[in-house]
């Protein structure tokens, strides 16, 4: 069976706001998210479906708070400690200190980092 952990995804990137380390195994990305700033995300979901993320997360805090914002306006916030699903159609707020893991459809997370990166890309004038 394979495994990931932080320190061995294949991935290691620093978002300037924290770092993401995040490996693709058995169809799902494992991505994990340690924020030292606020992450507001929403930015940098335009482009996307309604500009929120559509693609569900399966997801464990370990440590700190991230809250979803639904596409009808309601919110779900989860902290240390909490498992969660969250369906497509959110954007998520992390903030400071936390870190956690996102587990998500490879192909649809594909979708959504390709955005993310591209409007990153444009932000910072690259």
């Amino acid at each position: 069976m394979p495994k990931v952990s932080q320190a061995t995804a294949a991935k290691q990137q620093d978002i300037g706001i924290g770092t993401i380390s995040s490996e693709v195994s058995a169809g799902y990305e494992f991505a994990f998210l340690s924020f030292t700033e606020q992450g507001v995300l929403e930015p940098l979901l335009k482009g996307l479906p309604n500009d929120l993320c559509n693609c569900p997360h399966w997801g464990y805090v370990v440590g700190g708070t991230v809250t979803f914002r639904h596409l009808d306006g309601s919110t779900e916030s989860f902290s240390t400690g909490d498992a969660f699903y969250v369906e497509p159609g959110h954007t998520p707020v992390i903030e400071p200190g936390t870190d956690l893991l996102f587990i998500s459809p490879e192909h649809q997370a594909a979708a959504v980092n390709a955005v993310i990166e591209a409007n990153m890309a444009a932000m910072q004038g690259a």
